[in-house]
């Protein structure tokens, strides 16, 4: 058990409440883009995605990679893993989904360099996975986003992911005195009021121990969940006997 027990606290972030062309909206998307920079968001989910993986890329015998982002957002952090994999990856289909359209042209332009084919899906996470098909996607991730789920609905939401997946990545804020320290002192990074009020409220709701192990499939699955970093949560789900 850990040392730093407060249950999770579940609060509307005002990000999640604003129009996608809200200025403090626009403001906080780029606060967000430099908060997963100091967090080192993408090294971290790019060692969760190979742990995850495992070879599956190079045992597809030539078969594009389909993935899949929740919550994604405007796609930049997808865009920089692509950057990063597109030379061990070169053919992979993956869809975007988040509630607003933000997915600019420039960032759709990013991906199409690369080979990528990038789908960019308007939809509430539960209609999206309503709609795909069982173990459809090699690989589903997340940055940012479990918390947001009261435990219900979370345990719904990992349920239709582990029946539309063959494996699943989540980095989270990690639960704890040092990250909660962190989200007062994000003012420091430049961030606006609305960033500012709503990293103090994710820490609230993140993540600590096995939490979300304990609301996934356990049968069929192999699963690590740890801290990552100073502020992250990782959560990694992988098919047992899935290509190795």
């Amino acid at each position: 058990m850990s040392a730093w027990t407060l249950p999770r606290q579940i609060e509307p972030e005002t990000l999640d409440h604003l129009a996608a062309d809200d200025p403090r909206a626009v403001r906080s998307r780029r606060d967000l883009r430099r908060v997963n920079r100091v967090m080192g968001s993408l090294g971290l989910l790019s060692r969760a995605i190979d742990a995850a993986l495992r070879g599956a890329a190079e045992s597809g015998g030539g078969r594009a990679l389909q993935m899949a982002e929740i919550g994604a957002g405007d796609g930049s952090l997808a865009l920089r893993l692509a950057q990063q994999r597109a030379a061990a990856w070169p053919s992979v289909r993956l869809d975007l989904v988040d509630r607003q359209s933000l997915v600019s042209e420039q960032t759709r332009a990013g991906f199409a360099r690369l080979g990528w084919t990038v789908r960019s899906e308007t939809a509430d996470v539960f209609d999206w996975l309503a709609a795909q098909g069982s173990g459809r996607h090699d690989l589903v991730f997340a940055n940012l986003f479990l918390h947001h789920f009261e435990p219900a609905l979370l345990a719904r939401l990992l349920q239709g992911l582990a029946a539309c997946s063959k494996a699943f990545v989540a980095l989270e804020p990690r639960r704890g005195p040092l990250a909660l320290a962190g989200s007062h002192l994000i003012g420091f990074l430049g961030c606006n009021e609305v960033t500012r009020r709503d990293a103090v409220l994710s820490v609230r709701a993140g993540f600590a121990d096995h939490e979300i192990s304990a609301l996934w499939p356990s049968s069929g699955w192999e699963t690590q969940e740890a801290a990552a970093g100073a502020f992250g949560h990782c959560f990694v789900a992988r098919r047992s006997g899935a290509v190795r």
